[in-house]
C-alpha cells in the first residue's frame, strides 16, 4: 500500500468507529487528511484494535517519521561529558527512551491536533501507547501526582520506550512545592530509566508549555537535578535536554556555557 491508501484505510476505520461520523466524507487534500487523521487518532479511547489496522497504522507512522527524519543522538556532540542539547522533534529523536510531559489522567492529549508534546507522542506512537498507559492507570486506580514517572514502549517512535511524568501545575507565582516537584520529575525519570537499562534519555522542558513553569528556572532545575544525579550515583547515563523553542535553546545554551 502507498501512504496515501494506507491514510486512507486508517481513516475509513477510525471513522466507522464513531457512528456519529460513519457520514463523514473524506477531503480530497492531503493536509485535510492528516490532520483528520491526527483528530482522529488523539480523540480515540483506548481500545484494542485489529491486527490488520494496527499493520496499516504502524507502516503508516514509521513511513511519516522517516520522512520528517530521524535524528540519532550518537551524531550529536555533547556540551559536557555525557549531556546533550539538541533543538526538534522529539518524536524524530533516535535513543533509548524519550520523557512526555504528560497530564495526571496519563492518556496522552484528547484536544485534536494539540500543539502540546503530549500530543504529538501520542500522535506517531500509534494508538498502542495510549492503551499501554491505559492498563497502567486501570491498576494504580487513581490519577498519577506530580513528580513521579511511568515508563511504556515507544511502539511507532525511533526511541525504544517512553518516559511518561507529570509536572507540577504553577499559578500565580512559583512555589518551593513546585521546585521540588519538577526535580522530582527528572530524579524519578533517571531513576526508573537506569532500572530499565536505558542508556540515554532526552528530556522535554517539562512543565513550561501549558503548566506556566517559568522557562528559565524549568531549565535550572533539569540542570541541577540531572548532574547531582550523575554525580550521587556515578550514573553513565547519557541525557539530552530537548528543546523546541529557539528561547529555549537560548536559555539551555547560557546554563551550560555551550557556544552557539
Amino acid at each position: 500500500m502507498t501512504q496515501a491508501e494506507r491514510r486512507r484505510f486508517l481513516l475509513e476505520s477510525l471513522l466507522h468507529e464513531r457512528p456519529e461520523l460513519s457520514n463523514r466524507s473524506i477531503p480530497a487534500d492531503e493536509q485535510e487528511q492528516k490532520a483528520l487523521l491526527r483528530s482522529l487518532f488523539n480523540v480515540r479511547t483506548p481500545l484494542p484494535a485489529s491486527g490488520e489496522f494496527l499493520a496499516v497504522q504502524d507502516a503508516y507512522l514509521q513511513q511519516e517519521t522517516a520522512e520528517k527524519g530521524v535524528t540519532d543522538f550518537h551524531t550529536l556532540r555533547p556540551v559536557r561529558d555525557g549531556l546533550y542539547l539538541w533543538r526538534g522533534d522529539i518524536t524524530t529523536l533516535r535513543c533509548d527512551a524519550i520523557v512526555n510531559a504528560a497530564n495526571s489522567r496519563m492518556l496522552g492529549c484528547f484536544l485534536p491536533c494539540h500543539g502540546c508534546i503530549d500530543n504529538a507522542i501520542h500522535t506517531f506512537a500509534g494508538i498502542q501507547l495510549r492503551l499501554a498507559c491505559a492498563q497502567q492507570m486501570r491498576l494504580q486506580g487513581r490519577e498519577e501526582e506530580a513528580g513521579g514517572a511511568k515508563i511504556t514502549p515507544g511502539f511507532n517512535l525511533p526511541c525504544r520506550f517512553v518516559l511518561h511524568t507529570v509536572g507540577p501545575i504553577v499559578g500565580a507565582r512559583l512555589t518551593k512545592r513546585e521546585w521540588a516537584q519538577l526535580a522530582s520529575c527528572y530524579r524519578s525519570c533517571l531513576a526508573l530509566a537506569e532500572q530499565n537499562g536505558i542508556k540515554s534519555i532526552a528530556f522535554c522542558c517539562i512543565s513550561t508549555g501549558e503548566f506556566h513553569f517559568p522557562p528559565d528556572q524549568a531549565a535550572e532545575i533539569a540542570i541541577q537535578t540531572v548532574q547531582e544525579y550523575k554525580e550521587q550515583t556515578h550514573s553513565h547515563i547519557e541525557v539530552i535536554f530537548n528543546v523546541f523553542k529557539q528561547s529555549d535553546e537560548r536559555i539551555y545554551r547560557r546554563l551550560l556555557g555551550a557556544e552557539e
